[in-house]
């Protein structure tokens, strides 16, 4: 079964455009082309409801794919996960504390640029793993554990 990706072709891209161009006035292939890769955002998150605390867990949403650090089925998530959240220009804002520290989108919202690691930087689609930033082989599926265990999975280190 071929994998559904959601990485353009790179001459669909102006050169530098991270860099160039605000984030609302992107074209969609460049802000796709803003993750990395590194499947963060896919992990499970608990969120506590008096602090608004979120803290990540190594429980990977059921469309993972450990290996790739990608969607399985990018293009229709939403309608198998419904509590995904769909990142855009327009929700960045809103959803950016619940997006990992050094995830592209929220380092550009906030000012700080892309990480040497991020492969529109290096040039390497596997420079986002090589640097140990992604979350390639250590995750747990998500059906895997039951719901009133999630918080003994808790990722102590800031991500």
């Amino acid at each position: 079964m071929a994998r559904l990706t959601r990485k353009p072709a790179p001459d669909t891209l102006r050169p530098q455009f991270w860099d160039r161009v605000a984030l609302k006035d992107m074209t969609p292939a460049e802000w796709e082309a803003l993750c990395d890769g590194c499947g963060k955002c896919c992990l499970n998150k608990l969120e506590d409801a008096d602090t608004g605390e979120v803290v990540f867990t190594r429980i990977a949403c059921r469309l993972l794919d450990d290996s790739t650090c990608r969607c399985a089925n990018y293009p229709i998530r939403k309608s198998i996960v419904p509590e995904c959240v769909v990142l855009s220009p327009k929700t960045l804002g809103e959803v950016a504390y619940w997006m990992p520290l050094s995830c592209a989108y929220r380092r550009l919202w906030e000012g700080r640029g892309l990480a040497d690691w991020h492969p529109l930087v290096s040039g390497d689609p596997e420079s986002v793993h090589e640097a140990g930033m992604s979350v390639r082989g250590w995750t747990i599926p998500e059906f895997d554990v039951p719901l009133e265990d999630w918080e003994d999975h808790v990722i102590e280190e800031e991500l």
